[in-house]
């Protein structure tokens, strides 16, 4: 009977990566990565401002902001910032419906309600179904008539 098991190397063979994934990773500077922390924290609203407090030209950084891995990185920072901001503005709804105004804690109210499902009901709208027919039908054939002739009176 022979052994069965396999060897070790094959074995370690199988927890490595595949060759498809140990493509090189792109790195991104320290000097990038605060200027894009900047931007996406609205600490600076241009470019050039943010290149300047990371100590970077606004060429360099421009150009950094343009290659893909560089934008991959800058949306992962923009998602996780609105993430954040998720939290607050949910906090700041429940706060909301302790608010001294009415009105804005029907709001408040009506929008909680409305993300666990419960909305009241549409506003009715006004359906019309008006017929508008006209007094007299005149005959207006090539072939002339002794007289006007009346089709239908309303």
């Amino acid at each position: 009977m022979t052994n069965a098991t396999p060897a070790k190397r094959a074995l370690a063979a199988l927890d490595r990566e595949p060759a498809e994934s140990r493509v090189p990773r792109h790195r991104i500077t320290k000097k990038v990565a605060a200027a894009i922390d900047l931007l996406v924290k609205g600490e600076c609203k241009q470019v050039k401002e943010a290149a300047e407090q990371a100590g970077l030209t606004r060429e360099t950084l421009s150009r950094a902001l343009a290659k893909p891995h560089v934008a991959d990185f800058m949306r992962q920072e923009v998602v996780r910032n609105l993430n954040r901001a998720t939290m607050r503005a949910g906090a700041t709804k429940v706060e909301l419906l302790d608010s001294n105004s009415e009105l804005v804690r029907d709001r408040a109210s009506s929008f909680v309600l409305a993300l666990a499902g419960i909305a009241p009901a549409e506003q009715p709208s006004i359906s019309l179904n008006v017929e508008i027919r006209a007094g007299y039908v005149i005959d207006l054939s090539d072939d002339p008539a002794p007289a006007p002739r009346i089709i239908d009176h309303v």
